[in-house]
């Protein structure tokens, strides 16, 4: 008897499911916030409380405002909401955007 192994990053939400792993989703976080010196690390500190480490963290600032973007390739789905919504409450956030690379190019 063989017996494939199926890495779960490979493997898709359906998969994911089968093999009792949490499914994964590719997400973007894309912020608008007041600068200050503190902005950078309490947007990482939703990750940290759930081992979660980005894949790609960008910042730019401009003027009284500063731009971030937050990405994940394989985020579980089941964090998403929780980490946009713990996002949403640093102080300084002004406007948060989470966008689904995937669920984009399925669209199409």
């Amino acid at each position: 008897m063989t017996t494939e192994l199926v890495k779960p990053e490979a493997a898709g939400p359906r998969a994911d499911a089968a093999l009792g792993v949490a499914p994964t989703i590719a997400v973007r976080f894309m912020l608008d916030a007041e600068s200050s010196p503190g902005l950078l690390p309490r947007l990482l500190a939703p990750f940290a409380r759930r081992d979660l480490i980005p894949d790609r963290m960008w910042a730019h600032r401009s003027g009284p405002c500063m731009h971030v973007e937050i990405a994940m390739q394989a985020m579980p789905a089941d964090l998403v909401h929780l980490v946009e919504g713990n996002l949403r409450q640093v102080i300084g956030v002004t406007n948060l955007v989470q966008l689904r690379p995937a669920a984009e190019r399925q669209a199409a």
